[in-house]
């Protein structure tokens, strides 16, 4: 999707529960088609460019090395526009591929975002329209870095982790394990 010619912010879409959706025939939630276009339709952003690279469609937990690898080369030709970054991505694994990046990544000169959801887009009281448009904001005006955004915090990705009893993150110092 391009919108009006603007500030170019790249989302790249992974899958994750952010893009899971509901199979009359299987009676399962799985990871079919990317709906980050759709939901980004929806939004008025008049000044903003916002280009999505579909790179995958899977479940954080089946995320591989190759995977990541897919990932780091799409940053690192979009770094060379000089362009912030959002990154939709399943939850479990978020914080991992996230440091992976920071760790292949000598220099970043731009905001990238990592965010996702706990409940799927279009599922009722889904959060990941909250925080797609939450780290479309953030990417215009968080230094550079490597963050991970979910429901209205942005964490460096070294400082977060996933709270899986409380379905949330937290900062990394949080003791309550």
């Amino acid at each position: 999707m391009n919108t009006t010619p603007g500030h170019a912010i790249y989302v790249l879409t992974t899958g994750g529960t952010m893009e899971k959706g509901y199979s009359e025939q299987s009676g399962s939630v799985a990871n079919v088609e990317t709906k980050i276009p759709r939901y980004l339709s929806r939004l008025r952003l008049p000044d903003l460019n916002i280009n999505v690279v579909p790179l995958m469609n899977k479940d954080s937990l089946e995320m591989t090395d190759k995977d990541r690898l897919l990932i780091l080369g799409m940053v690192r030709a979009i770094l060379k526009e000089n362009a912030p970054m959002v990154i939709t991505h399943g939850t479990d694994t978020m914080v991992e591929t996230g440091l992976y990046l920071q760790r292949a990544l000598l220099e970043v000169h731009v905001p990238i975002v990592l965010t996702g959801a706990m409940t799927p887009l279009g599922f009722e009281n889904s959060d990941g329209l909250q925080n797609l448009t939450e780290s479309l904001m953030a990417v215009q005006l968080l230094r550079p870095g490597i963050f991970v955004l979910m429901h209205g915090t942005a964490y460096p990705v070294d400082q977060v982790r996933k709270d899986h009893a409380r379905a949330r993150f937290v900062w990394a110092s949080d003791s309550a394990q």
